[in-house]
């Protein structure tokens, strides 16, 4: 007697070969290669965005991973940069090179970052401006549904809207997305002398 797969379910197919592991073998690969493809169509890299997580003057934000070269801890020590503006807080070495910290809150005008156990910096990923943006904490990654992301910036309280670029938007939750290649490119943040 011979047993056909499509008479049977996938468990009574699966019972049916128990006798012969071979083909339970074969069986189960092809299973397995069926779920991984379907899950790979769900989520695949296209259809994904990943974000940095980060809070600011309590509020959260995304930042494009592909924007952010590291998260670093604050530093031990910021040289002071005379005739600066005061949200450039210094230049600090990290691991041989010169970093530019600057106070993300400060620079957008909400205020001071104090520093405390969870400050972070943020290393911008650029080419020609190397700077670290100090924030109140990060997060981690978050990752979204390219379905979930919204053009349209939410109001913040923090006066950000001309460096947002949209936010991703799941159940009741907003996440803004704070775009760093705006901010490091606008003039007023390469105008960082009095």
């Amino acid at each position: 007697m011979s047993v056909s797969g499509a008479d049977l379910t996938p468990v009574e197919t699966m019972r049916a070969l128990r006798d012969r592991p071979f083909e339970l073998l074969k069986a189960l690969e092809k299973r397995s290669r069926a779920s991984v493809t379907s899950a790979e169509r769900e989520v695949s890299p296209g259809n994904e965005w990943v974000g940095v997580a980060f809070r600011m003057g309590g509020e959260t934000f995304l930042v494009a991973r592909e924007e952010t070269r590291e998260v670093l801890g604050f530093p031990a020590a910021i040289t002071r940069v005379p005739g600066a503006k005061a949200w450039v807080k210094g230049l600090a070495n990290v691991r041989g090179q010169l970093l530019a910290m600057i106070d993300l809150r400060q620079f957008l005008g909400s205020g001071v970052t104090t520093a405390g156990r969870n400050t972070r910096v943020i290393v911008v990923n650029h080419r020609d401006i190397p700077a670290g943006l100090l924030v109140d904490e990060v997060l981690g990654f978050r990752r979204f549904a390219e379905r979930e992301f919204d053009a349209e910036p939410p109001p913040t309280v923090i006066r950000c809207d001309s460096y947002l670029a949209g936010a991703f938007r799941r159940g009741g939750e907003i996440w803004p997305v704070l775009s760093l290649k705006t901010l490091v490119e606008s003039q007023n943040f390469l105008q960082a002398a009095h």
